[in-house]
């Protein structure tokens, strides 16, 4: 029997979408690392999200915050992210589809309207996050000479360019993302060596699951580490992803393979990614951990143009990624900020091209489009693109990094709307067969979400009581009864396809086998 719930015949003839006009054929071999080469890609491309401007921004903040204090939580997050990752590549390579468009078969008319805009909403926050980012790695570079808004716009021109580049070839582009990544890698790599952070204090912080003297700010930099490294438009990407890859689906030894495949191609990723945050952490803890800004100003005074970045008083130093990148230029010499400016660059660019992705993948899941790639395209870009634009017009660079708190908070928020669907489905017998998440992996999976889930709302909490207002807080009162009324929904569906059958009255949602999937596709084309 197939392994696979069976799609509608119409999809499969028809090239469909975006990154998948060709496939990757995969070698015949037993193990061999020509076979790994082969899958290498969707990993790297995912693994982006972890090396975006928000993250290198709670890096560095961390890193001046707490010192090596905090790198043990960033291996934490890494781990829990690539746990997440699996689960999505699996649902990817076995079902054939990917999350969105399982959910949009799976779910009610309802819920599966305002899943989308959930993610729709994560979506736009990151990308203003990103584009921003490279707004100010441009402004860095040009010496202020590029105004943020005409950041933004040639950081979106480009990414349409690039974006083009899949028109050459999946490889050719994967091979693009990689050159970024090594772009950073470089960049940060050249700033750790520069600063010559203390060796075994960083290997304390990373394996001593302790924070010794820290207090709430330290706690909320935690939270914020967590909360910037599991994104919840990557895991809908990722699935989406690794369907560029020829698997035979009816083969379950090939799928077996693949499986295995991407978990190691998706380590390799992640590891180089967690390393490229442990750089950009080490060199902030290293050089910036309990300065004032006096320390600051007087090795500004040599002329430097951001001379008023900095108050004249003995408060602790306040970085984010342009203050950070000064301040580097400031102690280390002109070329730690520049090539602090291109390592950003690097991230928002490439970040910017993932994001641009996943929000393709998920409305024509979600919306099961079938437009011209361009019209696509331009419709997501652009609904990303405003917001950003006109913060940019109206706000100076000061402000600019206070939104991104805001977008931290709003991406924590979307989170249980990435998490819950994919342990939903990956936990689905009739979705997954013979692939369905063992005992361990249900429980596991259910108390990592959990934690994650609490840990940002916890986040979330703190941000709204220091907004102090009366009416803000009536508003988010209402706001978070729907939010968790849906959010239990989704629980519920959760908790049904986990096996936990006191729960199941009247749900859509089956453990037998693949019968109304069939059903649906009939009518789905």
């Amino acid at each position: 029997h197939s392994i696979s719930p069976p799609a509608s015949p119409v999809v499969e003839d028809e090239p469909f979408s975006t990154y998948f006009e060709e496939k990757v054929p995969i070698p015949e071999s037993a193990f061999s690392f020509r076979k790994l080469w082969a899958f290498t890609g969707p990993g790297f491309l995912m693994s982006i999200a972890y090396l975006d401007p928000g993250n290198i921004e709670s890096d560095l903040q961390s890193g001046a915050k707490a010192g090596f204090k905090l790198l043990w939580v960033l291996l934490g997050a890494t781990i829990i992210g690539l746990l997440l990752q699996r689960l999505a590549a699996r649902l990817g390579v076995v079902t054939g589809m990917h999350l969105a468009e399982v959910c949009n078969r799976q779910y009610p008319t309802v819920p599966r309207i305002l899943l989308w805009l959930m993610v729709e909403l994560a979506i736009i926050g990151s990308d203003m996050q990103e584009v921003i980012g490279c707004a100010i790695a441009l402004n860095l570079l040009s010496v202020g000479r590029i105004p943020l808004w005409a950041g933004v716009l040639i950081t979106i021109t480009d990414t349409f360019v690039f974006l083009f580049l899949d028109k050459y070839g999946l490889r050719k582009l994967e091979a693009f993302f990689g050159f970024l990544i090594t772009v950073m890698a470089v960049s940060f790599g050249y700033e750790y060596v520069l600063v010559k952070p203390d060796q075994p204090q960083l290997l304390k912080g990373m394996f001593v699951p302790y924070c010794s003297g820290c207090g709430p700010v330290q706690l909320e930099q935690a939270v914020g580490i967590v909360g910037a490294v599991i994104m919840p438009h990557n895991i809908y990407l990722h699935s989406a992803l690794v369907k560029s890859r020829e698997v035979d689906r009816k083969n379950k030894k090939e799928v077996k393979e693949a499986n295995k495949y991407f978990f190691i191609e998706s380590t390799i990723a992640l590891f180089v990614s967690f390393l490229i945050n442990v750089f950009v952490v080490a060199v902030f803890a290293q050089a910036f951990y309990n300065k004032t800004n006096m320390q600051v100003v007087k090795c500004n005074a040599t002329g430097s143009p951001h001379t008023d970045l900095f108050p004249l008083n003995n408060d602790t130093l306040e970085v984010d990624i342009y203050k950070g990148g000064v301040v580097l230029g400031c102690f280390f010499g002109p070329a730690a900020l520049y090539i602090w400016a291109i390592g950003i660059l690097a991230a928002g660019q490439s970040s910017t091209m993932t994001g641009t992705y996943s929000g393709q993948f998920v409305m024509e899941g979600f919306l099961n489009l079938r437009w011209s790639r361009f019209a696509r395209v331009l419709l997501t870009r652009s609904i990303a693109i405003t917001p950003t634009l006109l913060v940019a017009i109206f706000q100076d660079v000061q402000h600019l990094t206070g939104m991104n708190d805001f977008l931290n908070v709003l991406q924590s928020m979307q989170l249980p709307f990435a998490l819950i669907p994919i342990l939903t489905f990956t936990s689905l017998k009739s979705i997954m067969n013979d692939f369905a998440n063992g005992l361990v992996w249900k429980i596991s999976g259910g108390v990592v979400i959990l934690v994650v889930c609490a840990i940002n709302m916890y986040f979330v909490v703190v941000y709204v009581t220091s907004l102090n207002s009366v009416a803000l807080y009536v508003i988010a009162a209402l706001l978070s009864v729907a939010y968790l009324g849906f959010v239990g929904y989704l629980v519920w569906h959760c908790l049904i396809a986990l096996g936990v059958s006191c729960v199941d009255c009247g749900s859509r949602v089956s453990n037998r086998p693949a019968v109304f999937i069939e059903e649906q596709s009939e009518y789905d084309s």
